[in-house]
């Protein structure tokens, strides 16, 4: 196999990772919030360092929303192949949800610190 339909593939492998976990609907109000931020950023005309801030942060919320999805995907299957109870896979869950709410706060604040002197200005 080439390397270009290598690489083809795995990106076709990802997007349909992608896709599938917009399913979710945390993955979702994520999603809507970035929109949110981004025609906000647009209205207020945000300088190119505050955009990489702002993708940086939407960025890192996203990737671990989904490395959550991933995460929970997997303890359903371990759970159910080895027929362990919810709690079983609870701290495994419950850590990688930790790791989202990090960085939605971290995020959040990022956005506050920008956002609100173009807000009050």
């Amino acid at each position: 196999m080439s390397f270009l339909a290598t690489m083809s593939r795995s990106f076709r492998v990802a997007i349909y990772g992608i896709r599938h976990a917009t399913s979710e609907r945390n993955v979702r109000i994520h999603l809507f919030i970035a929109v949110f931020v981004m025609t906000a950023g647009v209205y207020f005309e945000l300088q190119v360092w505050e955009w990489c801030l702002v993708v940086l942060a939407m960025g890192m919320v996203l990737s671990t929303e989904l490395l959550n999805t991933a995460i929970e995907q997997l303890a359903n299957v371990v759970r159910d192949q080895n027929h362990l109870s919810r709690g079983a896979t609870k701290l495994t869950r419950d850590i990688s949800a930790g790791a989202v709410l990090i960085a939605s706060i971290s995020s959040a604040i990022v956005g506050l610190l920008i956002f609100i002197p173009k807000i009050f200005a």
